[in-house]
């Protein structure tokens, strides 16, 4: 069950414009004529109470409040600090309150705002675009232009000392307006964020169908802005567009309009009333209604509710023509209200149906990168593709972090590495070790990482016999330096490590640590151990924490030894067993292996490119089997990093996936000492049903690379089969 994580909450009733496609006043649902005006201070502890069991119970991090109206701003500052005050008051003990605000903006005057300002309270306005556009819809009541008056609030919201508040803005969409003009004068206002919102419409009530002959008159509006975002370097974020592209690569929606999300939203009336979604207003009358109130009943009863419990139930909650669309992952069968009919109640797709395929489809099409890359046949260019991804992620630090004077001096350094012709080809190597990308994509969600930079090109440095000094804050107790091994200091604080021709020293607080090519174990050094063909065990590394299982402490001497001869065995047991095995196409070869705890099996790492993990207690002979799928996996992972192989979203991707894994497994049946033919020819079967499925899709299914994976698998497939 899907815990509330966002109330609305209905602080005002009415509102001072007078908005056409208003759902609230102007749809179905004509409740609000019989509630209060302006919620009382009492229903306001009421709800903050329910809210403080409630989270408290559930031990949610947070709980986002989004007051709302009506227009919640004609409460008058006053009491909208009253009401701020008097739910960050009993709930904030128990969990973090997240307060926002959806306001039209006429009313967005400096004292509401510094009401906002003391309780954080984030801003979302209204507005449909430039001044024709808006006026459209959004006149107040006396029939003129609210246009000027939300501009004013918009400007304040600005300012430097509010601009911290600003969410963003709500859009909604009408198709008789030019496109481009919507977007420009909304971006012209820098929001950090907008919202195009589809018209609230059912199958009883379809939306306006614009001025063209287009079946599809709403993608076409949003892709055009959708083009002219990408034009101008997506500057800000549009939730829309955002959550369509996240769904396409894998990722999670952003919108409760698309997507299958349960949804973990509950709306709180003036009077305390507790309803589903506002949305549903435009169904029909009562629909959003649920029979409970904050004072009778409670937030655990709410989410029980069959009408909350139909939106929690992913793909199996929407029409069966949804379940069968090949977009339904990012459609989600649209806004639940949207699917409504008189006649099937919400067992409909949505009335925006072949709308929101083409907008997804078109998204799909505008992000799919379809040229050829030459990695799909050529390892070496596999690794220079992997190579430029790594520093493609150095660069975005690098811009990230261009004030912080050690960043600053250690990229002074890794461009002395990168341009000189002695060092050059031994740094691009030094660039596709497996820690590196997870250690620089760990980076991008945090802090800067000034220190774990001047330990790789420290470790770069003195690889390359290239004079060079860095000094830092070190914030921990060991200087891993990749690919060598680790130091041991008396303690975090600041080092200064100089690479010189035959090795390396470390000056810290209380001395220097001086360790010279080829040194062994001491007091104060412990080098990684190297096995037969580059293998590195790579058991210290921070960054090594990247399996689906725990990695081991760093090993003794005696268990490192013990690893290594288990590596030894295994690598001649493949090469004796499956010869060629290193230069198949199909198979990426493990560059690091690192221990993982006993029973952990073999794992590839995520993220880091060429990393193995692997249990202490495996058997050699275990390699033989499982390597090969393993390197099949990585190689698909390795080609999908740095290439498009099909159209984002498509299923495509899951049939190469299928049947990459059917001739893996079909294959392991034949490197096994007893193999199980039944399991074998099911393998083969399957592999061939997956094949036969990816040539039936459309050609834009599958990019150029794509195409040429396929006929890769459908080539080895032919020729395994023929052996059979």
């Amino acid at each position: 069950m899907t815990h509330i994580q966002e109330l609305v909450l209905k602080i005002h009733s009415r509102c001072n414009i007078a908005c056409d496609h208003c759902y609230m006043y102007e749809h179905a649902d004509q409740s609000w004529r019989d509630r209060p005006v302006v919620i009382s201070e009492e229903t306001v502890t009421q709800i903050g109470l329910r809210l403080f069991s409630y989270t408290q119970a559930h031990r949610l991090d947070s709980i986002a409040v989004i007051l709302h109206g009506g227009e919640p701003l004609l409460v008058g500052p006053t009491r909208l600090r009253r009401i701020c005050e008097e739910l960050t008051r009993i709930l904030s003990p128990v969990t973090t309150v997240d307060l926002r605000m959806h306001t039209n903006g006429m009313l967005l005057h400096r004292r509401h705002l510094e009401v906002l300002r003391e309780f954080g309270v984030k801003v979302g306005i209204s507005l449909d675009g430039d001044q024709a556009a808006n006026d459209r819809h959004r006149l107040d009541r006396r029939g003129k232009s609210s246009y000027e008056k939300v501009l004013r609030g918009i400007e304040l919201l600005r300012s430097p000392e509010y601009r911290h508040l600003f969410q963003g803005l709500l859009c909604t969409v009408d198709v008789a307006n030019d496109p481009l003009a919507v977007h420009d004068a909304l971006a012209a206002l820098e929001p950090p964020r907008i919202d195009y919102l589809l018209p609230h419409s059912t199958w009883d009530n379809p939306p306006p169908p614009g001025n063209t002959d287009s079946p599809t008159p709403y993608a076409d509006w949003l892709l055009r802005i959708f083009d002219r975002w990408q034009e101008q370097g997506r500057p800000m974020e549009v939730r829309t567009f955002d959550s369509v592209q996240s769904t396409l690569r894998g990722g999670p929606p952003l919108t409760e309009a698309m997507g299958l999300a349960s949804s973990d939203l509950a709306v709180v009336e003036t009077d305390g009333t507790i309803e589903q979604a506002d949305s549903l207003k435009t169904a029909y009358d009562g629909a959003p209604a649920t029979g409970y109130d904050v004072f009778h009943h409670t937030f655990e009863e709410y989410v029980r509710h069959p009408g909350v419990r139909a939106r929690q139930l992913g793909i199996e909650g929407v029409s069966e023509i949804c379940r069968r669309c090949p977009v339904v992952e990012s459609c989600g069968g649209g806004l639940y209200a949207h699917r409504y009919s008189t006649e099937r109640g919400f067992d409909n797709p949505s009335v925006f149906c072949a709308d929101l395929r083409a907008f997804v489809d078109g998204v799909a099409e505008r992000i799919t990168d379809r040229p050829f890359a030459p990695a799909v046949h050529d390892p070496g260019e596999l690794r220079f593709a992997q190579e430029a991804l790594t520093r493609e992620l150095l660069v975005i630090m690098q811009y990230r972090t261009t004030t912080d004077a050690e960043w600053t001096a250690a990229w002074q350094l890794l461009h002395r590495l990168d341009e000189s012709a002695q060092t050059a080809p031994a740094f691009s190597e030094m660039l596709t070790h497996s820690y590196a990308r997870a250690a620089l994509n760990r980076g991008l969600d945090g802090p800067p990482r000034p220190a774990w930079l001047a330990s790789f090109l420290m470790a770069a440095a003195a690889r390359t016999r290239t004079d060079a000094t860095l000094a830092w804050e070190h914030p921990a107790q060991q200087l891993h330096l990749p690919t060598l091994g680790t130091v041991r200091l008396p303690k975090p604080g600041r080092i200064e490590v100089t690479a010189e021709e035959d090795g390396f020293r470390v000056r810290h607080a209380e001395g220097t640590v001086r360790v010279r090519r080829g040194d062994g174990e001491s007091e104060h050094w412990r080098p990684l151990q190297w096995v037969e063909n580059g293998l590195v065990i790579d058991d210290a590394d921070p960054f090594r924490h990247c399996f689906p299982a725990p990695v081991t402490d760093p090993l003794d001497l005696d268990e490192r030894e013990l690893f290594g001869k288990l590596l030894t065995r295994a690598y001649e047991i493949m090469d004796d067993r499956l010869p060629g095995w290193r230069s198949d196409l199909n198979t990426l070869v493990p560059t690091t292996v690192t221990p993982l705890v006993k029973g952990a099996g073999m794992h590839l790492g995520v993220h880091a490119p060429g990393a193995l993990g692997v249990a202490v207690d495996v058997a050699p002979e275990e390699f033989l089997l499982h390597l090969p799928l393993l390197g099949r996996r990585a190689r698909l992972a390795a080609l999908r990093e740095t290439t498009e192989l099909t159209a984002a979203g498509s299923r495509a991707g899951q049939l190469l996936d299928d049947v990459n894994e059917f001739i893996g497994a079909a294959a392991f049946q034949d490197r096994h000492e007893s193999p199980d033919t039944e399991a074998r020819s099911i393998a083969s079967k399957r592999a061939r049903e997956a094949l036969q499925e990816l040539a039936a899709l459309p050609e834009r299914e599958l990019t150029e690379s794509g195409t040429a994976v396929a006929d890769q698998l459908r080539t080895e497939w032919t020729e395994m089969d023929a052996q059979t």
